[in-house]
């Protein structure tokens, strides 16, 4: 069963021993403005999908994070989000992943879910059609001797 969190509250989430940050519900809404983000317009298209996911991890961010604590600057003061400071960031490999594996990959594993449910051809959920077609017996030659 589908929850629905009607709050739309902003979470804190753990990203590192000591770090964490305060980021707003991954709402279609977000993703549809981090998709049309100019950053990502003008991502090339001979781009890797590794840099397209930094690309677009950096965009939500940006726009997603609100708050956070235990993040400093070069001399270990304390520093407020910004874009260049969320960039910086995400440029820190366990944090990119633990961003991904707390925030972003919630909205995919609900996607999953939505796409593992879908109606069988057959049985108690009749009403998909089927898209296999059976394998066309190969025809007989005659052999040559």
């Amino acid at each position: 069963m589908l929850t629905l969190d009607l709050t739309n509250a902003p979470r804190w989430h753990d990203l590192a021993p000591g770090v964490r940050v305060q980021l707003r519900p991954l709402t279609t809404a977000l993703m549809v403005a981090t998709r049309s983000d100019p950053v990502i317009e003008a991502v090339s298209e001979e781009a890797s999908d590794e840099e397209r996911a930094v690309a677009f991890a950096k965009a939500l961010a940006r726009r997603a994070v609100l708050a956070w604590e235990g993040v400093g600057d070069a001399d270990g003061n304390a520093i407020d989000p910004s874009p260049e400071s969320i960039d910086a960031l995400l440029d820190i490999w366990p944090i990119f992943e633990a961003f991904q594996l707390t925030y972003v990959s919630k909205g995919l594993l609900l996607e999953q879910e939505k796409n593992a449910s879908a109606l069988s051809p057959i049985g108690p959920s009749v009403g998909a059609s089927a898209t296999a077609k059976p394998a066309r017996k190969p025809a007989r030659t005659a052999r040559r001797g």
